[in-house]
């Protein structure tokens, strides 16, 4: 799945995405105080144009500059307030303690040895930040599919490799707040929100 593969999928068609921001992300993060936000696989940005409205200032990363276009347009009275950049998450790590919120909303997270890309997320987070995984549960991927769900990471593995600096405040697999996409059967999210403790000093 790299540039070429998601270009060509958002070329496909108008408007990949309903254009709402993710049940998760609304769930999770209204109650909390905006600041710096990470939008990791932004697409095509409705979960950072969400955040910018609400008052973050948001960095919002896609390996698919197709999707960074639109994204850009559709919130081009955020310009101040949204950086739309051009990355891979998982050979370029944010920068370390940089944002109140990292945010992960259905990103194929490709298991690593030695967890670096993912370890590179975590530290992102700034002491006091929260983050906030959502994605699809495992049960729900029919067997013929041509991935295998335990290639990636689901919140609960990333639950599991959290350290006593941060603090799991959701760990569960719940229903859906939207229809599933077309063509598909996820009826069910996972949710990992953990807040990482404040710098002692």
């Amino acid at each position: 799945m790299d540039q070429q593969f998601w270009d060509e999928r958002y070329r496909s068609s108008d408007q990949l995405f309903s254009g709402n921001p993710n049940g998760v992300l609304v769930a999770e993060a209204s109650d909390l105080p905006p600041g710096q936000a990470l939008d990791v696989g932004c697409g095509e940005g409705a979960d950072a144009i969400w955040l910018a409205r609400r008052g973050w200032r948001v960095t919002a990363v896609d390996i698919s500059r197709v999707a960074l276009e639109r994204a850009a347009a559709t919130g081009a009275d955020l310009g101040d307030r949204i950086s739309w950049q051009h990355g891979d998450p998982m050979t370029t790590p944010p920068p370390a303690g940089a944002f109140d919120l990292v945010s992960v909303q259905y990103f194929p997270l490709l298991r690593q040895p030695g967890h670096t890309a993912l370890r590179g997320l975590l530290a992102a987070v700034a002491p006091g930040g929260t983050l906030l995984l959502g994605g699809h549960d495992p049960a729900d991927v029919p067997s013929d599919a041509e991935f295998d769900p335990a290639d990636y990471y689901h919140p609960a593995d990333v639950a599991a490799l959290l350290d006593d600096g941060w603090t799991v405040l959701v760990d569960e697999t719940r229903a859906r707040t939207a229809p599933p996409p077309p063509g598909t059967h996820h009826t069910r999210d996972t949710v990992l929100r953990a807040r990482r403790s404040r710098a002692v000093g």
